[in-house]
């Protein structure tokens, strides 16, 4: 996923009103969205429900998004504010938002840090090669068995490790850059 693809579909849906285009930048895009919801939510069902809410905000601002300068910090805070709204309301009117919500009861700095980091992660993710990115997310996120990503992805299990190592190389050089 490039800036420049993800441009183009926005310009698509702004001035086309282009729901193939739509559809196309969902595709893209879910997988990152939801990773971004999950980790404010810590449940999947939220996370998916946020992540909908967030694509219908994307049709109803269509005319004004491809005047953003940086998409990956607008749709980064979106999903945030998202799905904080979204645990305020749980916490309000919902039956299981309270331990949700004090599960991210930390000082304003750790949660400053804790979101920073993340957003750094999920940048560093989406800048990984597609490969080593599906081999990442299935076998650090998703916790499949690299027999299982090898026969998902139709590759063989020195190739998931080779991935996976390659994907974890670049993600420290990216994450931690050493300082000459």
């Amino acid at each position: 996923m490039t800036e420049q693809q993800i441009r183009r579909y926005l310009r698509q849906i702004g001035q086309e009103h282009s729901q193939t285009a739509l559809r196309n930048f969902f595709e893209m895009c879910y997988d990152r969205f939801f990773r971004i919801a999950y980790f404010f939510l810590h449940r999947e069902d939220w996370a998916q429900e946020v992540v909908i809410d967030v694509f219908f905000k994307v049709w109803e601002r269509r005319l004004t998004l491809s005047h953003i300068q940086n998409l990956e910090d607008y749709f980064f805070i979106m999903l945030k504010n998202a799905s904080l709204d979204f645990l305020s309301r749980e916490e309000k009117y919902g039956e299981g938002g309270n331990a949700e919500m004090r599960s991210l009861e930390q000082s304003p700095e750790e949660k400053m840090i804790s979101e920073e980091l993340f957003s750094a992660y999920v940048k560093a993710l989406d800048r990984l090669p597609d490969r080593c990115r599906a081999v990442f997310i299935l076998v650090r996120e998703e916790k499949k068995s690299y027999s299982e990503v090898a026969g998902q992805l139709g590759i063989s299990v020195k190739t998931v490790d080779a991935q996976l190592q390659k994907a974890q190389n670049r993600l420290k050089e990216m994450l931690f850059p050493e300082n000459d």
